[in-house]
C-alpha cells in the first residue's frame, strides 16, 4: 500500500469512528434532571420525605454490605381477584396478588401476524410482562409484603391498591392511566403507629422481559438501564458468562445483575419490538436484574420446532435500603411508565420531553449505531411521502448503491488494470525474489507510474461496511416492519417463509440472495495472483451467507438481495471499461543509486 492509500484509508477510518461523537458534540444531550413531574397526583402532593436514594448510610438508612438481593415474591393463598381497566391505548389487568399491574395489552398491534391479514385482537394483543413470578410494581423483600393479598379499588382513571400489615405499617399503591402508552403510579409507605417502625431494604418490580409470539427472537430479550451517561443493555450473554465472551467455551454464569450508585435514571425490559421501562421521579439506587425461566408463549398452531430459549425472561427490581420511618410519618416513590413499542421517533420525544434519553432502547449506538439511526429516519421519511415500507427498503439500497457508484466504477478500473499488469509484476518478482525488499519497491514505483493502487479495490467495501451493519441492525429492531406484507413475505420482520417440509421452513429470499451472489461472483474477474483453488472457494462462498441469513428477516434479505441485483448490473455496464494497454515484460526504468 503506497503512502496515499494509507492517508486515506485511516482518514476514512477516522472519520466513521468520529461520527457518533461528532454529532453528540453538536447536539449534546439535555442534562438528567433528578424529578420528574408526574402528574396532577405527584408525590409533592404529600408532607412526606422521598424515598431514600443515597446508598451512603446515615441516622435513617442503612444499607447491608455484600447483601444478597434476591427476594421471590409471597404467593398470597386467597383468590386472585381482578380489576381491567382500558384506554385507547392499553389494556391494564390488576391483580389483588402483590397488588400491582399483572399485565399490560397493547392494543393496536397483534401477537402473531395472521398470513391473511386478518387479526382478532380481543384474544392476540401483545401482552407485557406475560406469564411473569411477580406484577408491575409488586414490592419485595422480608417484612414488607405480609401475605401479599392487597384490595382494588377504582375512583375513574385510577387505581388504587392498599393493605395493612401487622406491624402498623401501611401500603398503598396508585395508579393514574395517561396517554402516548405512558402512566404513572406511586408507592406509599404509611406508619400508621405510635412508634418508630423499621422498614427493611425492599425492591420495586419494573417487570419481565418475556417472549410474547413463538417467532420472537429470544436473543433480543433483556434490561437496559440508564445512569445519566449511558445505557447499558443486559442480556443473556452476561448471565451466561462465556470465558473469553465465546459461546463455544464455558465459564461461570451469573445468576443477579446488581448495579448503580443512586444513579438509575430509568430501566427497562425489553423484547424485540416492545419495552416496559420505569422511570422513577428520582433515581433510584441500584437496579437487580435475574434471569428466570416462564412459560413458553402459546404455539397458536404452529408445529414446526421453536428455541428453547423462547423459555427465558429477565425480571428487573429498583432496589431501596432500608430505612426507619417516624410515627405516622409517609414515605413516597413516584414512577412514569412506559409500555409500547419501541418506536425511535415516539421514544425519543418522550426522551426529549422528560430529559432522559430514552430512545437509548433502540440500542443505536456504538460503531454503527448512527448509520442504524439515519437509514431508519430515511425509510420512515420515505413512508412518509407515500412509499411502502417494502419499496422503502429498495428505494434506499438503490440510494446507496448510486452514492458508491463512483467508487465502485473506480475500483473496478484499478482492479481491471492490476490484472492487465500482471506478467510484468510476476517479472519484477522473479527478477528480485532474492530481495524482498528492492522487490516491494520496485513493485510500488511501477504500480505508481502505471496510476494503479493496490487497495483501490477495497475502498468501496470498507465505506459500506458501516452502511450494511447499520441496516443490519436497524431492520432487525424497526416495528415498522412489523407485520409488514410484502410480495409473498407476510411480515418483512420475519423470515418470508411460505411452507414447511418436515418442520424444515421454506425461505424463498434467502435462496434467490444466494443466487444472485453466485450470479454476481461469476460475473467477477479472478484476483490477481490468487491460486485457482482459492477462487474456487470463493465463488462458491455466498452458499455460506445464505446459510447465515436464512432465518434472518425478509427485510434484511430484501435489502441484499437488491443490492446483489445492482451490483450485478452495475458489473455489466462497467465490464467493457478499457485500460490502458501495457507493452508485455515492461519494467520501470531502473534509478540509478
Amino acid at each position: 500500500m503506497d503512502r496515499k492509500s494509507l492517508i486515506i484509508l485511516v482518514v476514512a477510518v477516522l472519520l466513521v469512528f468520529s461520527l457518533n461523537p461528532l454529532v453528540d458534540r453538536l447536539y449534546p444531550p439535555k442534562p438528567v434532571s433528578h424529578y420528574v413531574e408526574v402528574g396532577s397526583h405527584a408525590a409533592t402532593n404529600y408532607t412526606t420525605n422521598a424515598f431514600p436514594s443515597s446508598l451512603d448510610t446515615n441516622s435513617n438508612t442503612t444499607v447491608t454490605s455484600g447483601a444478597v438481593y434476591s427476594s421471590p415474591m409471597v404467593m398470597p393463598a386467597g383468590p386472585e381477584k381482578m380489576l381491567i381497566v382500558s384506554n385507547e391505548d392499553l389494556i391494564f389487568n390488576f391483580t389483588s396478588h402483590g397488588g400491582g399491574l399483572k399485565t399490560v395489552s397493547l392494543q393496536h398491534y397483534p401477537a402473531v401476524i395472521s398470513r391473511t391479514g386478518s387479526t382478532k385482537f380481543e384474544t392476540n394483543m401483545v401482552t407485557l410482562n406475560l406469564k411473569a413470578p411477580a406484577p408491575v410494581l409488586g414490592v419485595l423483600g422480608e417484612g414488607v409484603q405480609g401475605d401479599n393479598d392487597f384490595t382494588l379499588t377504582q375512583n375513574g382513571p385510577m387505581v388504587t391498591a392498599e393493605k395493612t400489615l401487622t406491624n402498623g405499617l401501611r401500603l398503598v399503591k396508585e395508579f393514574d392511566l395517561g396517554t402516548n402508552y405512558l402512566f404513572t403510579a406511586r408507592v406509599r409507605f404509611e406508619n400508621s403507629s405510635a412508634q418508630p417502625l423499621k422498614l427493611p431494604e425492599r425492591q420495586v418490580v419494573i417487570g419481565t422481559a418475556t417472549c410474547i409470539a413463538p417467532l420472537d427472537d429470544p436473543t433480543t430479550l433483556g434490561t437496559f438501564w440508564y445512569n445519566g451517561i449511558k445505557a447499558q443493555n443486559i442480556k443473556q450473554p452476561w448471565f451466561a458468562n462465556h470465558a473469553l465472551g465465546c459461546a463455544v467455551l464455558p465459564g461461570t454464569p451469573r445468576t443477579e445483575y446488581a448495579e448503580g450508585a443512586s444513579n438509575v435514571v430509568w430501566a427497562a425490559v425489553h423484547n424485540q419490538f416492545f419495552t416496559l421501562a420505569a422511570i422513577p421521579g428520582q433515581p433510584a439506587p441500584r437496579v437487580l436484574i435475574h434471569p428466570i425461566t416462564v412459560p413458553a408463549p402459546d404455539m397458536v398452531g404452529l408445529t414446526n420446532n421453536t428455541s428453547a430459549l423462547l423459555t427465558n425472561g429477565y425480571e428487573a427490581t429498583l432496589w431501596y435500603p432500608a430505612t426507619t420511618l417516624q410515627p405516622h410519618q409517609t414515605l413516597v416513590g413516584a414512577y412514569t411508565f412506559y409500555a409500547g413499542p419501541k418506536e425511535y421517533n415516539r421514544l425519543a420525544r418522550i426522551g426529549q420531553e422528560m430529559n432522559n434519553r430514552l430512545d437509548l432502547i433502540m440500542d443505536f449506538s456504538g460503531f454503527f449505531g448512527f448509520f442504524s439511526k439515519m437509514l431508519l429516519l430515511s425509510m420512515n421519511g420515505l413512508h412518509y411521502i407515500g412509499l411502502g415500507y417494502g419499496a422503502t427498503i429498495i428505494a434506499i439500497t438503490v440510494i446507496i448503491k448510486v452514492v458508491f457508484w463512483p467508487l465502485t466504477q473506480a475500483s473496478t478500473k484499478s482492479q481491471k488494470r492490476l490484472q492487465a499488469l500482471q506478467p510484468q509484476l510476476k517479472t519484477i518478482a522473479d527478477k528480485y525474489k532474492d530481495d524482498p525488499v528492492k522487490k516491494n519497491q520496485k513493485t510500488m514505483e511501477f504500480m505508481k507510474e502505471h496510476k494503479v493502487n493496490p487497495m483501490g479495490s477495497c475502498l468501496p467495501t470498507v465505506f459500506q461496511i458501516p452502511v450494511f451493519f447499520g441496516f443490519y441492525w436497524m431492520l432487525r429492531n424497526a416495528i415498522e416492519l412489523r407485520g409488514v406484507h410484502f410480495l409473498w413475505a407476510h411480515d418483512l420482520s420475519q423470515p418470508d417463509t411460505v411452507a414447511y417440509i418436515s418442520g424444515f421452513p421454506i425461505n424463498p429470499l434467502p435462496l434467490i440472495m444466494g443466487a444472485t451472489q453466485l450470479w454476481q461472483a461469476q460475473l467477477l474477474p479472478p484476483s490477481p495472483g490468487m491460486d485457482p483453488g482459492q477462487q474456487k472457494i470463493m465463488r462458491y462462498m455466498p452458499l455460506m451467507f445464505v446459510a447465515m441469513l436464512y432465518r434472518m428477516s425478509a427485510g434484511l434479505t430484501l435489502y441484499w438481495t437488491v443490492q446483489n441485483l445492482l451490483s450485478i448490473l452495475q458489473t455489466s455496464l462497467i465490464k467493457n471499461i478499457n485500460v490502458t494497454p501495457v507493452k508485455p515484460g515492461a519494467l520501470p526504468p531502473m534509478k540509478k543509486k
